[in-house]
């Protein structure tokens, strides 16, 4: 991938619970915004390699909302999720389990018309969401 944006995190929690919370649309909609002022109020996702998914990121004051989706490239449950983005930029996202503890690498092209530096906060920020959100529950 040119110019990849790398993020990470490690999640206080085994591999397939983090999985699952990354997965499955009824938690995806609880953890995927960047910021408070953000929320997902719809999500879809089929994993399988040829499988879609989306999720509306919306501004909680209705000001502002898009589809966030794309059609899955790879899949190795609890391990690897590769996808390309709509806009046909290149995700590859590992999870790897030792424990209690997962660890969670995205990386990811940037699109050219935000900086390379916030591309790679907000990224950070929903993957911050998701260790905090599923730690909790």
């Amino acid at each position: 991938m040119q110019n990849a944006i790398t993020v990470e995190a490690t999640i206080n929690a085994p591999v397939e619970k983090v999985w699952s919370f990354w997965t499955e649309p009824k938690h995806i909609t609880q953890w995927c915004q960047a910021s408070d002022d953000w929320h997902a109020p719809h999500a879809e996702n089929d994993v399988r390699i040829d499988g879609k998914f989306s999720t509306t990121m919306a501004a909680k004051d209705g000001s502002f909302s898009f589809d966030f989706g794309g059609v899955y490239t790879g899949v190795e449950l609890n391990k690897l999720i590769e996808y390309t983005m709509g806009d046909g930029r290149k995700v590859k996202i590992t999870f790897t389990g030792e424990g209690n503890t997962t660890k969670v690498v995205e990386t990811f092209e940037p699109e050219s018309q935000n900086s390379l530096e916030m591309q790679q906060g907000g990224w950070q920020a929903i993957l911050n969401n998701f260790k905090k959100y599923t730690e909790q529950h």
